[in-house]
């Protein structure tokens, strides 16, 4: 089986979702004739990052009561699309969020669970924590959302992996930060090594789009990318650029992987959760 995926890594206009509403069905519209069968865009895509004060605002329900949430339902008839919005729940709480639509139906929405309140980041300010890592089923197998800090953490993707997924989507708003000792933005480069560790250790499809232009004096630098299962770059965007990246994957290539490399097979949670609840029970003396 294979999947061809669409990687929109836009430039949101800060605050002006009826505005991204349009570039975000325009690159719909741009995936769908390049026969794409699954569009991604990055973190907070309907509203920019640096959202803060402007949250209740924003935010929508994760609804085809809301109209923004039914336009892109309704684009999602026959192309699947995961989008980064602000959303409420039912006791006005918000949360950076990413949802994925197929058939005109949220298969799936995600709460961010990490939030970085720490150097030029203050995301705990504005929203609540999510609390779950979940897979989900899709036409094209079982998948796992995560969302920019969230897979700076171990935990989130392992969890996903147990779970069934097979391919990890993960968006993100992340700023370019300083050289490596070489001429690599330190930020990238570190991302990027994430990316193709969890690709090779969980033998998965990791698939990662982040976004690009300027906001508040944070410039982000895009380089939306796909990694196999054995853990190599099987394509890659721009730096800096708005882009769509199309790029056809092989998902037969996770039977290939896997069995030479049984990691799954040999994974042991059942020793994980004596461990840490073994670790939990001696910091709470």
């Amino acid at each position: 089986m294979r999947l061809k995926v669409g990687l929109a890594q836009i430039y949101p206009k800060l605050g002006d979702v009826p505005a991204n509403l349009k570039k975000h069905c325009d690159y719909i519209e741009q995936a769908r004739k390049q026969g794409a069968d699954l569009v991604i865009f990055p973190e907070l895509s309907l509203t920019g990052y640096q959202v803060q004060d402007l949250v209740p605002e924003l935010a929508i329900r994760a609804s085809r009561d809301d109209a923004t949430f039914r336009t892109l339902l309704d684009a999602s008839q026959d192309i699947d699309i995961m989008f980064g919005f602000v959303s409420e729940d039912k006791r006005e709480r918000f949360y950076t969020a990413s949802a994925y639509l197929s058939g005109g139906e949220c298969l799936h929405v995600h709460n961010k669970l990490y939030l970085p309140t720490y150097a030029m980041f203050d995301e705990g300010r504005y929203f609540d924590q999510g609390e779950n890592a979940r897979a989900f089923d899709t036409r094209f197998g079982r998948v796992g959302m995560l969302i920019c800090e969230d897979f700076w953490h171990m935990s989130p993707p392992y969890l996903l992996w147990l779970d069934g997924a097979d391919i990890l989507l993960f968006h993100s708003a992340s700023p370019s930060r300083g050289l490596d000792s070489g001429d690599r933005l330190a930020g990238t480069r570190w991302v990027e090594l994430v990316n193709q560790a969890y690709g090779s250790m969980f033998t998965d499809y990791v698939i990662h789009c982040n976004r690009v232009g300027y906001e508040d004096g944070k410039s982000f630098w895009g380089g939306s990318s796909i990694v196999g299962p054995d853990g190599e770059f099987l394509a890659q965007g721009p730096y800096f650029e708005e882009a769509l990246v199309i790029h056809e994957i092989d998902l037969n290539q996770l039977h290939r992987t896997r069995s030479r490399l049984p990691l799954l097979r040999d994974e042991r949670p059942d020793m994980v959760l004596r461990e840490l609840g073994r670790i939990q029970r001696r910091d709470s003396e």
